[in-house]
Parts: C-alpha cells; sequence; structure tokens
C-alpha cells in the first residue's frame, strides 16, 4: 500500500464529511425509535384487551395498586424463573433500573457484609473488585464510587482470562467481588465458555464472602436466526461446588419492553434472598406492582418473550450486518493493524484499532458530527492502555444513517491510522 497515496485519498474523503456534518451520536446501545414504536403498539394492545385498572389482582391474591409485595408479583418470578431456569422463590423483581439493584447491593455489601461476612466490606483497609475488560462503564462507575480498587482482567471469546482470575482470588481476601456479563458481553459480544462458568463457580477464593455480579443483561438478544447460545446456570453450579450464595444474577426487560420503563430482577440463593429483603425492607415498601401487572400481561410465558425478541432481533439484524459489511468493505487492507468482534447478540461490537489511534479516531468522528463512546470509557478508570478499543453501538440510528455513520468511522479509523504510518 501507497500509504502518502491512501492518506491523501482518505484525508479527501473526510474533509467531505466534515463539510456535510452528519450529527449522529451512536455512543450508547439505545433501541431505535421504530423499535419502541413497536413495542408501544404490543403493550397497547394486550392493555385493551386486558383493563390493568379494574383487574388489579393477580396470583398473589393482593390488590396490585396497594402496598405490599417487595420481592414482586408472582406472575413476573414465574416467568423470569421459566426463562433463566432459577426457582422463582429466588428472585426478586424490582423497579425499572438492574443497575440500581446492582448498587443497592453493593451499598448491602459495604455496609453490612453479607452471609459469609466477618465484617462489612467498609472495614477493610482495602477493597478490590475484578473487572474484566473492555467491559460495561456503568459498572466501573459504580465500583470506583463506591472506593473499590479495580483491577482489569482481560477477556478472551471464551471469557475472562480465569488462570488471572484464579491466581489473584485465591492468594487476596481484598479482592471480594468480580463483574460479568456473560451472554453478548459489552461491548465485545463475547459468550462465556461452559468451562469459564463451571471454574468461576467452583474455584478457591481467599476472600469466603467473595461475590459474582452476574449482569445477565442479554440473555435472549439473539441476533443470528437459529442461532440460540445458552450459558451455563452459574447459580446451580454454585450450588454444586459448594459455593451455594457466591452469586447475584441481574438482568431487566430495558431492552426487551421500554428502557428505563420496564422491569428488572435480581435473583441469587435462599440466604442471599433472605439477607437482601431483611435490608430492603427498610428502603422500600414494594416496587412498582402496577408496572409489574403490565408486563405480566403482555408476557404470560416463556414463549411469548421468545417470539417477541425475535421480532425485536428483526430491528437490530441487518443493522449489525450492514456495520460489519462496511467495515470488511472498507477495512480490508488494514486487517493488519486492527481486529473487530462479530457478536451473535447484544447490542455492541468492539473495533480494535492500532494502538495509540483510538482517541485520534473519536477526535475526527466529533469533528465530522460522529459521537462514539468516549474511548477508554469501557476500562476502569476511563484509561484504555492501549488507546485501541472503540465501542460501536449500532442499533439507535435508522439504516440510512447509520450508513452514514460507519462509513465516517471507518475513514477515521483508517485516517489515524494513516497519519502514524506517513
Amino acid at each position: 500500500m501507497d500509504y502518502i497515496k491512501q492518506y491523501d485519498i482518505e484525508k479527501t474523503k473526510y474533509e467531505e464529511f466534515k463539510k456535510n456534518q452528519i450529527k449522529l451520536d451512536i455512543s450508547r446501545g439505545k433501541p431505535s425509535k421504530k423499535q419502541v414504536d413497536y413495542v408501544s403498539a404490543v403493550f397497547k394492545k394486550a392493555e385493551n384487551e386486558y383493563d390493568l385498572y379494574s383487574n388489579r389482582i393477580g396470583d398473589d391474591k393482593q390488590d396490585l395498586g396497594n402496598y405490599g409485595l417487595l420481592t414482586g408479583i408472582t406472575e413476573l418470578r414465574k416467568l423470569f424463573g421459566n426463562l433463566l431456569e432459577i426457582p422463582n422463590e429466588n428472585i426478586i423483581i424490582g423497579g425499572n433500573s438492574s443497575l440500581n439493584l446492582m448498587y443497592d447491593i453493593l451499598v448491602i455489601n459495604l455496609l453490612f457484609g453479607n452471609p459469609q461476612s466477618d465484617k462489612p466490606w467498609n472495614k477493610f483497609d482495602n477493597i478490590k473488585f475484578l473487572c474484566p475488560t473492555p467491559g460495561y462503564d456503568r459498572h466501573f462507575m459504580m465500583t470506583d464510587h463506591l472506593g473499590f480498587e479495580m483491577i482489569n482482567i482481560p477477556m478472551t471469546p471464551n471469557g475472562p482470562d480465569m488462570d488471572m482470575i484464579e491466581e489473584l482470588t485465591a492468594s487476596d481476601a481484598s479482592i471480594k467481588g468480580i463483574w460479568c456479563t456473560p451472554l453478548y458481553s459489552n461491548p465485545d459480544g463475547y459468550v462465556y465458555s461452559d468451562d469459564t462458568v463451571e471454574r468461576l463457580a467452583k474455584m478457591y477464593t481467599a476472600a469466603k464472602d467473595f461475590r459474582i455480579f452476574w449482569d445477565n443483561a442479554y440473555f435472549t438478544h439473539h441476533l443470528v436466526p437459529g442461532k440460540i447460545n445458552r450459558i451455563s446456570n452459574i447459580i446451580k453450579l454454585c450450588e454444586k461446588y459448594g459455593n451455594t450464595d457466591r452469586v447475584y444474577q441481574f438482568s431487566s426487560t430495558s431492552k426487551i419492553s421500554f428502557p428505563g420503563a420496564g422491569v428488572s430482577l435480581i435473583a441469587s440463593s435462599n440466604s442471599n434472598i433472605k439477607h437482601i429483603q431483611d435490608h430492603f425492607k427498610y428502603k422500600i415498601i414494594c416496587y412498582d406492582k402496577m408496572n409489574m401487572l403490565r408486563h405480566a400481561v403482555v408476557f404470560r410465558s416463556k414463549e411469548d418473550v421468545e417470539l417477541h425478541m425475535e421480532k425485536l432481533s428483526e430491528f437490530n439484524r441487518p443493522k449489525f450486518r450492514m456495520v460489519l459489511d462496511i467495515m470488511d468493505r472498507e477495512l480490508e487492507g488494514y486487517k493488519q493493524y486492527l481486529h473487530y468482534t462479530r457478536p451473535q447478540g447484544g447490542y455492541f461490537i468492539s473495533l480494535y484499532t492500532m494502538e495509540g489511534c483510538a482517541k485520534r479516531t473519536y477526535e475526527l468522528c466529533k469533528d465530522a458530527g460522529l459521537i462514539i463512546t468516549n474511548v477508554g470509557d469501557t476500562y476502569p478508570y476511563g484509561k484504555d492502555s492501549k488507546d485501541s478499543n472503540i465501542r460501536i453501538a449500532p442499533t439507535f440510528p435508522e439504516l440510512e444513517e447509520l450508513e452514514k455513520a460507519i462509513n465516517l468511522l471507518t475513514c477515521c479509523v483508517k485516517l489515524a491510522i494513516l497519519e502514524k504510518l506517513v
């Protein structure tokens, strides 16, 4: 490749992009307006057929428009129990945010410890949290805000580096937990292998009160027709290996129903669920049960959710396909300098550009009107030591806008690399 000539070509293309200013933000994994419109129509139809406000008595034989049922309504506990293969008595249905539940559980452990703790976590001189990277920025923001020292664990296509995790947790009792997004990880879209999940469940940890924060956000968010990826049941495996209380599993309907207006859940062992209830009762009487009922009316069975999610995948599948097709075409001559993931589900694609080029790519995109995820946000403390990872969130724009955005992004990626080479 004639780098100088190619630089001139890409620079000319970039100046044209810059002149036209596309004004698009693809920094977050948000559903599109069309998807939210579709979900709205589904809910409206169900609510027209079932008068929520006149039929407030559910399976619990209580008025769901009144106080009560801290653990949520039985209909949804059964539904998620079937979806996740967890006994419904081991599930608490929360409000609209699984992040809120994660934060609450971290705070409970900090202030009071958990059933295996000799003392609250905040009574230790130093507490640490393992962070598979790249990962979800809001996980890292939480543990940073609450005073944990965060330790980077490299991700692989099979999940986090288990040799490193086993070595660290076996020797350091100040390591209290780990973040995991096991199915279609954010941002790589990787799926934890059976071996990875089993090793997490059975490994020895110096901290007897060590906890896995299992953010199963994308458990039913598949993209490839006929390809349903499954992960091993971490709760059952922890029980099998005598570490019954090790895991807290979280999920929500944020990308099943309405972002910010769905329902969330935490699932765990009998002991952990009781411990959580014992602390939750001081902060809340119950979550929004009318919203729970609204979801229970729409999703009456596991099959209802799966059919609904297949429909939603039709909104996102063409977008992922187009992004990968454009990158395959535009970045063909640059494969020695970069690589990117090909997720089979979830909401993100990871692009790893030449080291030292991600921030420059971000700047070029921003100057031409395209906002991508802040470089470094997918790492603890906002620091990507290689300045390489770029998170692509294809789901929010419509295809025409997305096509322009990815053509611009690939132009910026090439330009940033060529600036290093010429």
